[in-house]
């Protein structure tokens, strides 16, 4: 088995589209949401390596020192598929993109430190 990155993305203008949801709203699409989620954990735990989560604010380390910086990361998952086609396919229809507000899912293949 292939080991797979996910990275859950989302623009700031989703954001801002799901925070200008009225509050009831908004809330019955999270429970809605996290259900959903929680669900597709369930139904992907044999291949699931760390379910991951949200991300929180960046910082870039760089040879010009730490800044804060801005990008579309907003979580990120650890799969075990058969190929990167496979490892896509699970991402189907996930609840970050169907029920919130997320934009998709890129899924990379983690490719093995080359020996030394």
């Amino acid at each position: 088995m292939k080991r797979f990155l996910a990275v859950y993305t989302g623009a700031p203008t989703s954001m801002a589209s799901w925070d200008a949801l009225p509050e009831a709203e908004r809330q019955a699409r999270q429970a809605r949401g996290i259900a959903a989620w929680k669900q597709w954990a369930q139904d992907h735990a044999g291949v699931i390596v760390d379910l991951g989560g949200p991300l929180s604010r960046t910082k870039r380390a760089s040879r010009d020192g730490v800044t804060d910086v801005r990008n579309n990361l907003a979580g990120y998952t650890i799969v075990e598929a058969q190929s990167h086609e496979a490892a896509a396919r699970l991402f189907l229809d996930h609840p970050h993109f169907a029920i919130f507000p997320g934009d998709g899912v890129e899924i990379m293949e983690v490719m093995p430190i080359p020996a030394g």
